[in-house]
């Protein structure tokens, strides 16, 4: 199965449109949107017919219902979601896996640094880095992840081209 990965579009709603309409989103299946704006990750359950599993990011308190961590079962896979702010990852992803690990997961996603992160390992760490305001390129960027039952998960970081928007 095919899943789209993406985080921190901070409102702009035109680099979430760029991102369905690239090539490499064609086929996806489930969106995971983790976290900054939360109505950005509404918008996109609006525009596509794919699921999308939403968590709330730091800029999204107090005015999301969302919760700060969704676990998704996906092709064999459990997924640990969240903004990642709660688990101090602008520093370090240890106890962002800790916390997948203790719900079982193999798979943390993550957002809040807008860098991209393809991590595999005991838990595979994913992170899309921002597909508005990146910190690691001058493009948005999101990630297309492979998902089957007992196999690692094969991640491709995809960059929107153009100006990386407003």
């Amino acid at each position: 199965m095919k899943i789209g990965i993406v985080s921190d579009s901070h409102g702009n709603t035109g680099a979430l449109d760029a991102m369905l309409a690239h090539p490499a989103a064609d086929g996806v299946s489930c969106w995971l949107f983790a976290g900054d704006i939360a109505g950005d990750g509404e918008y996109l359950s609006m525009v596509t017919r794919q699921t999308v599993i939403r968590v709330a990011g730091n800029n999204d308190w107090p005015y999301s219902s969302l919760q700060d961590v969704e676990i998704a079962e996906i092709e064999g896979h459990r997924i640990f979601l969240t903004h990642g702010h709660l688990f101090g990852v602008s520093f370090s992803t240890a106890a962002l896996q800790e916390a997948a690990r203790a719900e079982g997961a193999d798979l943390a996603v993550y957002g809040h640094t807008h860098v991209a992160d393809c991590s595999p390992g005991e838990i595979t760490v994913l992170n899309p880095g921002s597909i508005a305001r990146p910190r690691d390129s001058a493009r948005g960027s999101f990630l297309i992840v492979s998902l089957m039952p007992d196999q690692q998960p094969e991640c491709r970081l995809i960059r929107l081209s153009g100006a990386k928007g407003c």
